[in-house]
């Protein structure tokens, strides 16, 4: 049976690297594109379809910060599949970033310094903004949009006699302290993204306990320091551009600066590879760069606590009954 693969974000950085990357690894999978931008779906198919005449290619839209469109792609691809092995949750948003100058600085004279540049703790501040659905958009775009995608596609999912695998993009500034199950969409915090990268891994732990029973498994990725839209989106072009040079030089002493789409992509193509039953729930799986240039994967316990589990996931659906019960969609309550 040809895999049947659907990624979100497939149409520019991680995503459409990952997609070349799948292709190399089997040009018989069969492969979904969930893209915004229909325009740039349309380019990144014809863009691998270049390089693998005969692979099965096609794409849908999906916006995860938006409910309605993520119903809608999930009716579609309901019709389109009669099963869905791997679902990479790619797609993802920072918007409005600033860069704390004071702290960089300071940072770089301690003793922190590379912990520091290799994971931007207490570097990156975001002004986050109500969607539409009225929930915070980075919230909504990197956990909550996907979250009910996971939960509308139970039916394609959930198979014992051959289990499925969600493979979460989560980031190395995924930071417990940022996180509160008080404001679990950040709304009175500025480290947005933190706070939903350490929800998503609150979530695939979670999705594990109730429903590896019924063949899904859930795992997370860390893609390490990649230049993407979303990076060069933080500074100037012409920052980066000094920059450069020195990150290469940082890649000596931090192994987390994969620097471009195509190496953190490592870990996505590596769990693919894997079967979902023999992955552990609580590890967290880092895309890895040697000084050299080599990429291997990395396996990192991810600090979190079952109890705060459970009760993120509760919220979570006591929320998607609200919003859904509001846009008149079905809703299961398991």
């Amino acid at each position: 049976m040809q895999p049947v693969v659907l990624v979100t974000g497939a149409s520019s950085g991680i995503g459409s690297a990952l997609c070349k990357r799948l292709l190399q690894e089997d040009a018989g999978v069969r492969l979904c594109l969930a893209c915004r931008s229909m325009q740039k779906a349309a380019a990144t198919k014809a863009m691998l379809l270049a390089a693998h005449p005969a692979a099965q290619v096609t794409f849908v839209h999906l916006d995860v910060s938006s409910l309605e469109s993520v119903l809608q792609a999930a009716s579609e691809i309901q019709c389109r599949f009669q099963r869905l092995d791997c679902l990479f949750l790619n797609a993802g948003t920072m918007p409005n970033t600033h860069v704390s100058f004071k702290a960089l600085i300071s940072g770089l004279f301690s003793g922190k310094a590379v912990h520091m540049l290799s994971t931007a703790e207490g570097l990156l501040t975001q002004e986050d903004f109500i969607t539409a659905d009225g929930l915070q958009a980075v919230f909504e775009t990197n956990l909550f949009g996907h979250f009910i995608l996971i939960r509308q596609l139970k039916p394609l999912l959930c198979c014992l006699e051959k289990p499925s695998l969600l493979i979460w993009t989560s980031s190395s500034n995924a930071r417990k302290s940022a996180f509160a199950l008080t404001d679990y969409q950040h709304s009175k915090g500025k480290e947005s993204y933190s706070s939903s990268k350490y929800a998503i891994d609150l979530a695939s732990v979670a999705l594990n306990k109730h429903f590896n029973k019924q063949g899904l498994y859930s795992s997370v990725v860390c893609p390490g320091l990649v230049m993407t839209n979303l990076t060069y989106g933080i500074l100037p072009s012409f920052f980066w551009k000094l920059l450069m040079p020195i990150m290469w030089i940082i890649r000596f002493f931090t192994k987390s600066y994969t620097l471009t789409p195509y190496n953190g992509a490592e870990a996505q193509v590596w769990l693919f590879k894997q079967k979902p039953e023999s992955l552990d729930a609580l590890m967290k799986y880092h895309s890895c760069t040697s000084p050299m240039g080599k990429n291997y994967v990395e396996s990192q316990k991810m600090d979190v606590e079952e109890e705060t589990t459970e009760i993120f996931y509760q919220k979570l659906l006591e929320l998607e009954k609200h919003v859904l019960t509001r846009l008149n969609a079905p809703f299961s309550s398991k």
